[in-house]
Protein backbone atom coordinates (compact mmCIF):
# COMPACT_ATOMS: atom_id res chain seq x y z
CA UNK A 1 0.00 0.00 0.00
CA UNK A 2 1.24 3.45 -1.04
CA UNK A 3 1.09 5.97 1.74
CA UNK A 4 1.16 10.59 1.00
CA UNK A 5 2.94 12.67 3.23
CA UNK A 6 1.16 15.35 1.64
CA UNK A 7 -1.99 16.64 -1.06
CA UNK A 8 0.79 17.50 -3.55
CA UNK A 9 2.08 13.42 -3.29
CA UNK A 10 -1.82 12.40 -3.72
CA UNK A 11 -2.38 15.23 -6.92
CA UNK A 12 0.44 13.90 -8.17
CA UNK A 13 -0.60 10.20 -7.60
CA UNK A 14 -4.11 10.85 -9.12
CA UNK A 15 -2.82 12.52 -12.30
CA UNK A 16 -0.76 9.56 -13.28
CA UNK A 17 -3.94 7.14 -12.61
CA UNK A 18 -5.79 9.81 -14.85
CA UNK A 19 -2.43 9.48 -17.26
CA UNK A 20 -2.86 5.73 -17.44
CA UNK A 21 -6.85 6.30 -18.49
CA UNK A 22 -5.77 8.50 -21.71
CA UNK A 23 -6.04 7.28 -24.68
CA UNK A 24 -2.95 9.61 -26.35
CA UNK A 25 -1.58 8.53 -29.28
CA UNK A 26 2.09 10.35 -28.65
CA UNK A 27 3.96 7.26 -28.60
CA UNK A 28 4.61 7.11 -32.53
CA UNK A 29 6.53 10.56 -31.98
CA UNK A 30 9.41 9.77 -29.57
CA UNK A 31 12.65 7.94 -30.70
CA UNK A 32 13.75 4.80 -30.01
CA UNK A 33 16.05 4.32 -26.73
CA UNK A 34 16.26 7.95 -25.77
CA UNK A 35 17.63 8.58 -22.86
CA UNK A 36 15.88 11.56 -20.52
CA UNK A 37 17.21 12.24 -16.93
CA UNK A 38 14.64 13.54 -13.86
CA UNK A 39 16.20 16.26 -12.04
CA UNK A 40 13.57 16.71 -9.23
CA UNK A 41 13.79 17.06 -5.48
CA UNK A 42 10.45 15.85 -4.57
CA UNK A 43 10.22 12.03 -4.93
CA UNK A 44 6.68 12.29 -5.75
CA UNK A 45 6.94 14.40 -9.01
CA UNK A 46 10.18 12.01 -9.89
CA UNK A 47 8.10 9.55 -9.42
CA UNK A 48 5.30 9.97 -11.45
CA UNK A 49 7.50 11.60 -14.60
CA UNK A 50 9.35 8.71 -14.34
CA UNK A 51 6.40 6.47 -14.77
CA UNK A 52 4.66 8.19 -17.45
CA UNK A 53 7.35 8.40 -19.39
CA UNK A 54 8.42 4.91 -18.89
CA UNK A 55 4.83 3.69 -19.92
CA UNK A 56 4.47 6.10 -22.63
CA UNK A 57 7.34 3.96 -24.28
CA UNK A 58 9.01 0.79 -22.64
CA UNK A 59 12.41 1.63 -24.26
CA UNK A 60 13.05 5.26 -22.89
CA UNK A 61 15.82 4.80 -20.03
CA UNK A 62 14.87 7.22 -17.53
CA UNK A 63 17.53 7.95 -14.91
CA UNK A 64 16.98 9.97 -11.99
CA UNK A 65 18.43 12.96 -9.80
CA UNK A 66 16.84 14.39 -6.22
CA UNK A 67 19.17 17.54 -6.58
CA UNK A 68 21.33 19.88 -9.12
CA UNK A 69 24.11 18.64 -7.81
CA UNK A 70 23.65 14.80 -8.73
CA UNK A 71 21.80 15.72 -11.78
CA UNK A 72 25.26 17.34 -13.01
CA UNK A 73 27.25 14.73 -12.33
CA UNK A 74 25.27 12.18 -14.03
CA UNK A 75 25.25 14.98 -16.97
CA UNK A 76 28.85 14.95 -16.64
CA UNK A 77 29.41 10.69 -16.97
CA UNK A 78 26.83 10.03 -19.51
CA UNK A 79 24.98 11.68 -22.40
CA UNK A 80 21.08 12.36 -22.47
CA UNK A 81 18.70 12.91 -24.94
CA UNK A 82 16.70 15.32 -22.52
CA UNK A 83 16.77 16.87 -18.92
CA UNK A 84 13.92 17.63 -17.59
CA UNK A 85 14.90 19.84 -14.23
CA UNK A 86 13.24 21.58 -11.35
CA UNK A 87 14.10 25.49 -10.46
CA UNK A 88 13.63 25.60 -7.29
CA UNK A 89 15.79 22.77 -5.35
CA UNK A 90 18.33 22.34 -2.36
CA UNK A 91 22.54 22.27 -2.67
CA UNK A 92 22.29 23.34 -6.46
CA UNK A 93 19.23 25.31 -8.45
CA UNK A 94 18.19 24.76 -11.58
CA UNK A 95 19.50 27.86 -13.10
CA UNK A 96 22.55 26.89 -11.37
CA UNK A 97 22.31 23.25 -13.44
CA UNK A 98 20.97 24.63 -16.48
CA UNK A 99 24.42 27.34 -16.49
CA UNK A 100 26.51 24.16 -15.68
CA UNK A 101 24.78 21.98 -18.65
CA UNK A 102 25.33 24.91 -21.10
CA UNK A 103 29.24 24.43 -20.37
CA UNK A 104 29.58 20.50 -20.25
CA UNK A 105 26.77 19.28 -22.73
CA UNK A 106 25.23 22.73 -24.51
CA UNK A 107 23.81 20.85 -26.98
CA UNK A 108 21.67 18.58 -24.84
CA UNK A 109 17.86 20.08 -24.52
CA UNK A 110 16.91 20.87 -21.12
CA UNK A 111 12.78 21.51 -20.04
CA UNK A 112 12.31 23.30 -16.80
CA UNK A 113 9.38 22.26 -13.95
CA UNK A 114 8.20 25.79 -12.78
CA UNK A 115 6.19 26.01 -9.96
CA UNK A 116 3.64 28.92 -9.86
CA UNK A 117 6.08 31.45 -8.35
CA UNK A 118 8.58 30.44 -10.67
CA UNK A 119 7.65 31.87 -13.81
CA UNK A 120 10.05 35.16 -14.03
CA UNK A 121 12.58 32.40 -13.07
CA UNK A 122 11.34 30.30 -15.53
CA UNK A 123 11.42 33.07 -18.29
CA UNK A 124 15.02 33.97 -17.44
CA UNK A 125 16.04 30.11 -17.87
CA UNK A 126 14.64 30.78 -21.46
CA UNK A 127 16.97 33.14 -22.32
CA UNK A 128 19.67 31.14 -20.80
CA UNK A 129 19.06 28.75 -23.07
CA UNK A 130 16.68 26.01 -22.11
CA UNK A 131 14.56 24.84 -24.35
CA UNK A 132 10.89 25.16 -22.75
CA UNK A 133 8.99 25.07 -19.30
CA UNK A 134 6.22 23.12 -17.88
CA UNK A 135 4.53 24.46 -15.17
CA UNK A 136 3.15 22.65 -12.28
CA UNK A 137 1.20 20.98 -11.23
CA UNK A 138 1.51 19.82 -15.62
CA UNK A 139 -0.84 19.57 -17.91
CA UNK A 140 0.13 15.50 -19.49
CA UNK A 141 -0.73 16.76 -23.10
CA UNK A 142 1.66 19.68 -22.86
CA UNK A 143 3.87 17.59 -21.02
CA UNK A 144 4.12 14.89 -23.46
CA UNK A 145 4.26 17.35 -26.69
CA UNK A 146 7.17 18.90 -24.83
CA UNK A 147 9.05 16.18 -24.66
CA UNK A 148 8.79 14.67 -28.09
CA UNK A 149 9.33 18.04 -29.84
CA UNK A 150 12.41 18.57 -27.47
CA UNK A 151 13.44 15.06 -28.65
CA UNK A 152 13.10 15.92 -32.16
CA UNK A 153 14.95 18.66 -31.86
CA UNK A 154 17.70 16.82 -30.42
CA UNK A 155 17.58 13.98 -33.11
CA UNK A 156 17.52 17.18 -35.58
CA UNK A 157 21.02 18.34 -33.89
CA UNK A 158 22.53 14.82 -34.08
CA UNK A 159 22.00 14.34 -37.23
CA UNK A 160 23.27 18.13 -38.43
CA UNK A 161 26.41 17.18 -36.32
CA UNK A 162 26.88 13.44 -38.20
CA UNK A 163 26.24 14.92 -41.53
CA UNK A 164 28.46 18.19 -41.08
CA UNK A 165 31.43 14.94 -40.51
CA UNK A 166 30.21 13.81 -43.93
CA UNK A 167 30.88 17.30 -45.06
CA UNK A 168 34.09 17.34 -43.68
CA UNK A 169 35.40 14.47 -44.85
CA UNK A 170 34.06 15.43 -48.21
CA UNK A 171 36.61 18.27 -48.38
CA UNK A 172 39.29 16.63 -46.37
CA UNK A 173 43.24 18.12 -47.86
CA UNK A 174 45.11 14.97 -48.53
CA UNK A 175 48.23 14.94 -48.96
CA UNK A 176 51.57 15.36 -47.38
CA UNK A 177 53.80 17.17 -49.25
CA UNK A 178 55.46 20.41 -47.94
CA UNK A 179 52.84 23.12 -50.30
CA UNK A 180 50.01 21.34 -48.98
CA UNK A 181 51.59 20.98 -45.02
CA UNK A 182 52.05 24.49 -45.49
CA UNK A 183 48.77 25.58 -46.49
CA UNK A 184 47.39 23.69 -43.59
CA UNK A 185 49.41 25.26 -40.91
CA UNK A 186 48.40 29.11 -42.86
CA UNK A 187 44.60 27.86 -42.52
CA UNK A 188 45.07 26.78 -38.76
CA UNK A 189 46.37 30.29 -37.96
CA UNK A 190 44.06 32.56 -40.70
CA UNK A 191 40.75 31.07 -40.08
CA UNK A 192 40.10 31.63 -36.07
CA UNK A 193 40.29 35.49 -37.63
CA UNK A 194 38.37 37.41 -39.19
CA UNK A 195 40.65 38.43 -42.12
CA UNK A 196 39.88 37.81 -45.58
CA UNK A 197 41.24 35.53 -47.67
CA UNK A 198 41.99 35.41 -51.75
CA UNK A 199 42.23 31.80 -52.90
CA UNK A 200 44.32 31.05 -55.77
CA UNK A 201 45.22 28.64 -58.13
CA UNK A 202 44.16 27.20 -61.40
CA UNK A 203 41.23 25.53 -62.00
CA UNK A 204 40.83 21.42 -60.22
CA UNK A 205 43.44 22.56 -57.59
CA UNK A 206 41.43 22.51 -54.73
CA UNK A 207 40.53 26.14 -54.17
CA UNK A 208 36.95 25.20 -52.69
CA UNK A 209 38.26 22.91 -50.21
CA UNK A 210 40.97 25.80 -49.15
CA UNK A 211 37.56 28.00 -48.36
CA UNK A 212 35.77 25.06 -46.64
CA UNK A 213 38.74 24.61 -44.62
CA UNK A 214 38.49 28.41 -43.30
CA UNK A 215 35.45 27.99 -42.85
CA UNK A 216 35.21 25.02 -40.68
CA UNK A 217 37.81 25.77 -38.21
CA UNK A 218 36.39 29.54 -37.76
CA UNK A 219 33.98 30.32 -35.18
CA UNK A 220 31.72 31.54 -37.78
CA UNK A 221 31.52 27.31 -38.28
CA UNK A 222 27.67 26.77 -37.03
CA UNK A 223 26.48 29.34 -39.40
CA UNK A 224 26.44 29.39 -43.36
CA UNK A 225 29.08 29.07 -45.90
CA UNK A 226 27.49 30.31 -48.92
CA UNK A 227 29.09 29.85 -52.03
CA UNK A 228 28.46 31.65 -55.12
CA UNK A 229 30.32 30.55 -58.59
CA UNK A 230 30.44 34.08 -60.36
CA UNK A 231 31.73 33.02 -63.79
CA UNK A 232 28.29 30.97 -63.41
CA UNK A 233 25.79 33.97 -62.94
CA UNK A 234 24.93 36.16 -66.09
CA UNK A 235 26.03 39.72 -65.32
CA UNK A 236 22.95 41.32 -65.22
CA UNK A 237 21.61 38.96 -62.88
CA UNK A 238 24.85 38.83 -60.48
CA UNK A 239 24.07 41.94 -58.28
CA UNK A 240 20.72 40.23 -57.58
CA UNK A 241 22.27 37.08 -56.86
CA UNK A 242 24.69 38.88 -54.28
CA UNK A 243 22.43 41.50 -52.78
CA UNK A 244 18.72 40.68 -53.72
CA UNK A 245 16.35 42.46 -55.09
CA UNK A 246 13.23 44.69 -54.69
CA UNK A 247 9.79 43.19 -56.49
CA UNK A 248 9.41 44.97 -59.86
CA UNK A 249 12.93 46.64 -60.01
CA UNK A 250 13.38 44.48 -63.06
CA UNK A 251 11.80 42.55 -65.44
CA UNK A 252 10.89 39.38 -63.52
CA UNK A 253 11.40 40.52 -60.42
CA UNK A 254 7.88 39.44 -59.66
CA UNK A 255 8.67 39.11 -55.52
CA UNK A 256 11.71 40.27 -53.01
CA UNK A 257 14.35 37.97 -52.82
CA UNK A 258 16.86 37.96 -50.40
CA UNK A 259 21.04 38.16 -51.35
CA UNK A 260 23.51 35.91 -50.64
CA UNK A 261 24.88 38.57 -48.31
CA UNK A 262 21.98 38.73 -45.94
CA UNK A 263 22.16 34.53 -46.40
CA UNK A 264 25.79 34.32 -45.06
CA UNK A 265 24.97 36.88 -42.58
CA UNK A 266 26.61 35.85 -39.34
CA UNK A 267 28.74 33.40 -41.46
CA UNK A 268 30.78 32.81 -44.52
CA UNK A 269 30.26 34.13 -47.93
CA UNK A 270 32.90 32.17 -50.47
CA UNK A 271 32.88 34.27 -53.89
CA UNK A 272 34.59 31.82 -56.30
CA UNK A 273 35.67 32.86 -59.65
CA UNK A 274 35.99 36.20 -58.48
CA UNK A 275 37.97 37.30 -61.42
CA UNK A 276 34.72 37.26 -63.70
CA UNK A 277 32.48 39.61 -61.88
CA UNK A 278 31.24 42.91 -63.63
CA UNK A 279 32.83 45.84 -62.66
CA UNK A 280 29.28 47.22 -61.35
CA UNK A 281 29.03 44.51 -58.87
CA UNK A 282 32.42 44.88 -57.87
CA UNK A 283 31.77 47.88 -57.02
CA UNK A 284 29.00 47.18 -54.14
CA UNK A 285 31.13 44.15 -53.02
CA UNK A 286 33.47 46.60 -52.30
CA UNK A 287 31.22 48.61 -50.37
CA UNK A 288 29.47 46.20 -48.73
CA UNK A 289 33.16 45.49 -47.44
CA UNK A 290 33.93 48.99 -45.99
CA UNK A 291 30.75 49.41 -44.95
CA UNK A 292 28.99 45.70 -43.61
CA UNK A 293 26.29 47.28 -45.42
CA UNK A 294 24.49 46.56 -49.04
CA UNK A 295 21.26 47.48 -50.68
CA UNK A 296 19.09 45.42 -52.34
CA UNK A 297 18.65 46.23 -56.41
CA UNK A 298 16.11 48.92 -56.63
CA UNK A 299 16.03 49.58 -53.26
CA UNK A 300 17.77 52.50 -51.35
CA UNK A 301 17.35 50.66 -47.86
CA UNK A 302 20.63 49.34 -46.59
CA UNK A 303 21.08 45.95 -44.52
CA UNK A 304 23.52 45.62 -41.74
CA UNK A 305 25.67 42.23 -42.46
CA UNK A 306 28.05 40.65 -40.61
CA UNK A 307 29.95 38.00 -43.09
CA UNK A 308 33.27 36.94 -43.68
CA UNK A 309 34.29 37.10 -47.12
CA UNK A 310 36.66 34.31 -48.73
CA UNK A 311 37.53 34.81 -52.74
CA UNK A 312 38.72 32.76 -55.16
CA UNK A 313 40.00 33.39 -58.25
CA UNK A 314 41.74 31.08 -61.45
CA UNK A 315 43.03 34.18 -63.04
CA UNK A 316 45.89 36.82 -62.42
CA UNK A 317 44.32 39.65 -60.86
CA UNK A 318 46.65 42.01 -61.21
CA UNK A 319 47.18 41.69 -64.75
CA UNK A 320 43.47 41.77 -64.90
CA UNK A 321 43.67 45.26 -62.63
CA UNK A 322 46.35 46.47 -65.05
CA UNK A 323 44.01 46.26 -68.20
CA UNK A 324 40.83 47.41 -66.11
CA UNK A 325 38.61 44.50 -65.80
CA UNK A 326 39.37 43.94 -61.94
CA UNK A 327 39.27 46.91 -59.12
CA UNK A 328 42.21 47.50 -57.87
CA UNK A 329 40.56 48.67 -54.03
CA UNK A 330 39.03 45.13 -54.12
CA UNK A 331 41.81 43.15 -54.55
CA UNK A 332 43.67 44.87 -51.66
CA UNK A 333 39.99 44.70 -49.56
CA UNK A 334 40.22 41.06 -50.36
CA UNK A 335 43.72 40.07 -50.56
CA UNK A 336 44.41 40.21 -46.66
CA UNK A 337 45.30 36.95 -46.62
CA UNK A 338 47.01 35.20 -49.77
CA UNK A 339 46.96 31.56 -50.45
CA UNK A 340 47.79 30.21 -53.58
CA UNK A 341 46.87 26.39 -53.69
CA UNK A 342 49.75 24.15 -56.09
CA UNK A 343 49.06 22.71 -59.37
CA UNK A 344 49.31 18.83 -59.12
CA UNK A 345 52.27 18.27 -61.05
CA UNK A 346 54.10 20.69 -58.48
CA UNK A 347 53.19 18.02 -55.74
CA UNK A 348 53.64 14.60 -57.41
CA UNK A 349 54.80 13.07 -54.31
CA UNK A 350 50.97 13.18 -53.04
CA UNK A 351 49.77 11.49 -55.88
CA UNK A 352 49.72 7.74 -54.22
CA UNK A 353 47.88 9.17 -50.99
CA UNK A 354 45.44 10.85 -53.57
CA UNK A 355 45.21 7.57 -55.23
CA UNK A 356 44.17 5.61 -52.24
CA UNK A 357 41.56 8.61 -50.98
CA UNK A 358 39.96 8.04 -54.14
CA UNK A 359 39.29 4.74 -54.91
CA UNK A 360 38.31 3.93 -51.09
CA UNK A 361 35.67 7.12 -51.85
CA UNK A 362 34.56 6.01 -54.99
CA UNK A 363 34.49 2.45 -53.92
CA UNK A 364 31.98 3.72 -51.25
CA UNK A 365 29.48 5.53 -53.65
CA UNK A 366 29.12 2.49 -56.04
CA UNK A 367 28.44 -0.21 -53.65
CA UNK A 368 31.84 -2.12 -54.74
CA UNK A 369 34.97 -3.48 -53.11
CA UNK A 370 37.89 -0.78 -52.75
CA UNK A 371 40.39 -1.53 -55.45
CA UNK A 372 44.32 -1.50 -55.32
CA UNK A 373 46.45 -0.27 -57.70
CA UNK A 374 49.63 -1.55 -58.37
CA UNK A 375 52.94 0.02 -57.43
CA UNK A 376 53.71 0.51 -61.33
CA UNK A 377 50.31 1.85 -61.92
CA UNK A 378 50.94 4.55 -59.38
CA UNK A 379 54.14 5.39 -60.61
CA UNK A 380 53.23 5.60 -64.06
CA UNK A 381 50.39 7.97 -63.06
CA UNK A 382 52.50 10.10 -60.92
CA UNK A 383 54.70 10.51 -64.37
CA UNK A 384 51.36 11.94 -65.95
CA UNK A 385 51.13 15.55 -67.16
CA UNK A 386 48.09 16.43 -64.91
CA UNK A 387 46.45 19.61 -66.55
CA UNK A 388 42.88 19.29 -64.99
CA UNK A 389 44.71 18.45 -61.39
CA UNK A 390 42.64 17.31 -58.85
CA UNK A 391 39.69 16.24 -60.66
CA UNK A 392 41.11 15.16 -63.54
CA UNK A 393 43.04 13.03 -61.57
CA UNK A 394 39.62 11.56 -59.84
CA UNK A 395 38.34 11.04 -63.07
CA UNK A 396 40.94 8.97 -64.45
CA UNK A 397 40.85 6.89 -60.70
CA UNK A 398 37.21 6.56 -61.40
CA UNK A 399 37.56 5.24 -65.01
CA UNK A 400 40.06 2.54 -64.07
CA UNK A 401 38.28 1.52 -61.17
CA UNK A 402 35.04 0.57 -63.25
CA UNK A 403 37.37 -0.34 -66.60
CA UNK A 404 40.99 -2.08 -64.75
CA UNK A 405 41.14 -5.47 -63.30
CA UNK A 406 40.66 -6.80 -59.83
CA UNK A 407 43.82 -5.08 -59.11
CA UNK A 408 44.78 -1.92 -61.22
CA UNK A 409 47.86 -2.32 -62.76
CA UNK A 410 50.27 -0.67 -65.55
CA UNK A 411 48.46 -2.05 -68.24
CA UNK A 412 45.33 -1.06 -67.25
CA UNK A 413 46.70 2.56 -67.30
CA UNK A 414 48.05 2.35 -70.70
CA UNK A 415 44.94 1.34 -71.65
CA UNK A 416 42.53 3.93 -69.91
CA UNK A 417 43.97 6.35 -68.86
CA UNK A 418 45.94 7.25 -71.45
CA UNK A 419 46.11 11.34 -72.17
Amino acid sequence: MMFFNDNKSLYYFIIYYIYRGQNLTTKTFFYFMSKILIIEDEAAIRRVLLKILSEENPDYKVSEAEDGLQGVELIKKENFDLILCDIKMPKMDGIEVLNQIKIIKPETPIVMISGHGDLDTAVQSMRIGAFDYISKPPDLNRLLNTVRIALDSNKLVVENKRLKKIVHKKFEMIGNSSSITKIKAMIEKVAPSEARVLITGANGTGKELVAHWLHEKSHRSKEPLVEVNCAAIPSELIESELFGHKKGSFTGASKDRVGKFETAHHGTLFLDEIGDMSLSAQAKVLRALQENKISRVGSDQTIKVNVRVLAATNKNLKKEIAEGKFREDLYHRLAVILIKVPPLNDRREDIPLLIQHFSKKISEEQGTTCKEFSKKAITMLQKYDWTGNIRELRNVIERLIILGGEQVSETDVKLFASK
